[in-house]
């Protein structure tokens, strides 16, 4: 009989049975941040091939196509304007802002959402902030 120590090889493509010592990393935290980052963003790249994501600013007036998630069929319409935007990777969101009768209403919505059928951007206008917080006070600004 053999010993263990010896490689056992019976074709060129069988795998011996050796053991695999793991790989020791001196900072396992920052191996898996750096990890997560690469899936991040290699979710986020397969995301833009299957549709156009458009690049969206503060201050821009877009339609949005929504499907709304406890009835797959119906689709609803909104059209407001882009108050914030976060930048997260694949958990991008951007804030709309519309008004319903008269009342201003929020909401917020990811970039990369399956929810978000069609993305059509209305107007453009040149702001100097990057957060249109200031909007809420104004009522006029979202009346056009």
């Amino acid at each position: 009989m053999g010993d263990a120590a010896e490689p056992v090889t019976q074709d060129s493509s069988s795998v011996s049975l050796k053991t695999v010592r793991p790989i020791k990393f001196k900072r396992p935290d920052k191996t898996t941040r750096h990890i997560m980052q690469i899936l991040d963003t290699e979710a986020v790249e397969a995301v833009k091939e299957n549709r156009e994501i458009l690049d969206i600013k503060s201050c821009y007036t877009v339609q949005l196509k929504v499907e709304v998630p406890e009835n797959k069929c119906q689709v609803s319409i909104m059209k407001g304007i882009i108050i914030a935007r976060r930048n997260a990777g694949l958990n991008t969101t951007f804030r709309l802002r519309r008004l319903v009768a008269g009342v201003g209403v929020e909401s917020v919505f990811p970039l990369y959402s399956p929810n978000i059928k069609e993305f059509k951007v209305m107007d453009k206008k040149e702001v100097r902030k990057a957060k249109l917080y200031y909007l809420r006070d104004r009522m006029n600004a979202l009346r056009k």
